[in-house]
């Protein structure tokens, strides 16, 4: 099978893209990314594999998309741009990319009669429903931008699925994290930040007073759950929507402290303001991901950290 993935330079898409480019049901791989949050450093292990191939475009153009899609089999859409603050300063440019830009891919792929796309949904979709652990079918209203976008990407495939019989599975991410998530930058995520903040020896800042807490999750699991979807021959798997989490829940403080041992630190965190569009608590029920396509987490939150902090304290070396 001939697979695309959109977002393949940038932290979840390079890992999938590795991971393919290593499975004997793929004969290439073809990477659509426009390097404004990913990187050509994050390809650097696969980038002259025969079988890979790399575009630099934006889903925001339909004629790129179009270009994309030409010959594939199977797309697996990771392109979006994330981060909750970030959509609340520049909505404009979140709706853009995530709604318009998948809209692009999902049009182009119906026009190249892909039959199968497994798009990066996310757990932000949950809003502010109450009840813990979250199930699929129980959502709330968004609390963000970005998460009306990943909503709207759910009811576009819904609707594509329907029309023009195309098939679709969603992974609801729950804050997945591991090497090759960005540390830089205004929007970066809470991991990378703790990680580069004890290699530096200076105290993190943690949004609130680190009782927030997530189903954090670490790569190598979405990446699973992105081949079983992929590949399933499960009828009943197709057109659904998927926790994709660890099924823990785990505090900021927590995680800091899981971070600090493994560091060898004595450092104690700073305490800022919540964050604005947070949710207090997350906490995926993973059963139908478990049921339907076969999904297992099998790297846990604690290794997660080591192998994530190991890659940090690596790439600081260097």
């Amino acid at each position: 099978m001939r697979v695309l993935v959109t977002g393949g330079a940038g932290f979840i898409g390079s890992h999938l893209a590795a991971r393919l480019l290593q499975d004997n049901r793929v004969s290439s791989v073809r990477v659509l990314d426009n390097l404004a949050t990913g990187s050509i450093a994050n390809m650097a292990a696969f980038k002259s594999n025969p079988a890979f191939e790399f575009i630099e475009g934006d889903i925001r153009d339909y004629e790129t998309c179009l270009a994309a899609c030409d010959g594939m089999d199977l797309i697996t859409h990771q392109a979006a741009l994330g981060s909750v603050p970030r959509s609340i300063n520049d909505p404009l440019t979140t709706n853009n990319v995530n709604i318009t830009g998948t809209l692009n891919i999902f049009t182009a792929a119906k026009e190249k009669k892909i039959k199968r796309i497994v798009y990066a949904a996310s757990s932000s979709t949950y809003g502010d429903h109450p009840g813990l652990p979250k199930q699929e079918d129980k959502i709330g209203k968004p609390l963000s931008p970005y998460a009306i976008t990943k909503y709207v990407n759910e009811l576009y495939a819904q609707v594509y699925a329907s029309l023009y019989g195309m098939e679709f599975i969603g992974l609801r991410y729950f804050n997945i994290f591991g090497p090759h998530q960005n540390p830089n930058g205004p929007y970066a995520a809470v991991i990378p930040l703790f990680a580069e903040a004890l290699l530096k020896n200076k105290p993190p800042v943690i949004n609130g007073d680190g009782s927030h807490s997530r189903d954090f999750t670490y790569v190598d699991n979405a990446v699973q759950a992105n081949l079983l979807s992929l590949f399933t021959e499960n009828e009943n798997a197709i057109n659904q929507i998927y926790n994709i989490a660890c099924g823990q829940q785990t505090s900021l403080q927590q995680l800091f402290e899981i971070l600090k041992t493994e560091a060898g630190s004595t450092l104690n965190a700073i305490h800022g303001p919540d964050r604005k569009g947070d949710v207090k608590h997350s906490l995926a029920d993973i059963t139908k991901a478990k049921e339907l396509l076969g999904y297992h987490p099998d790297i846990s939150v604690a290794k997660g950290l080591q192998l994530t902090y190991q890659w940090y304290k690596k790439q600081s070396i260097k």
